[in-house]
């Protein structure tokens, strides 16, 4: 999985970031249902979290439920097809769909939240 995220990173001009897959990131319910459109993007890590939030669909949505917290060692067996991009650094965004990819930076991510 190393390579493919190493691959990922080269392939966009990213960072190579390893994830520590005992920390934990933010999924969506529709994610692990395995809505496609697939969305992630990752703000700085904090309090024992990679900064990765990761949903399903169209739609990023502000209710606070909407993202569960999981450890990340649990996406190797629910949500396999984001691993290769979780190596992208803070402030990173990724789109992934059936034949379908986009990576991006955005430094809106960096600001400090409230």
């Amino acid at each position: 999985m190393k390579q493919a995220q190493r691959d990922v990173c080269r392939r966009y001009g990213a960072g190579f970031d390893a994830l520590d897959l005992s920390c934990k990131l933010g999924i969506s319910a529709g994610a692990l249902r395995g809505e496609q459109r697939l969305n992630g993007l990752r703000h700085p890590p904090e309090n024992g979290t990679n900064g990765w939030y990761i949903w399903g669909g169209e739609e990023l949505s502000a209710d606070p439920e909407f993202f569960m917290p999981l450890h990340a060692h649990h996406l190797q067996k629910l949500c396999v097809s984001v691993l290769p991009y979780l190596a992208l650094p803070p402030g990173w965004r990724f789109l992934i769909a059936p034949d379908y990819e986009d990576v991006w930076y955005d430094s809106t991510l960096l600001a400090p939240r409230d």
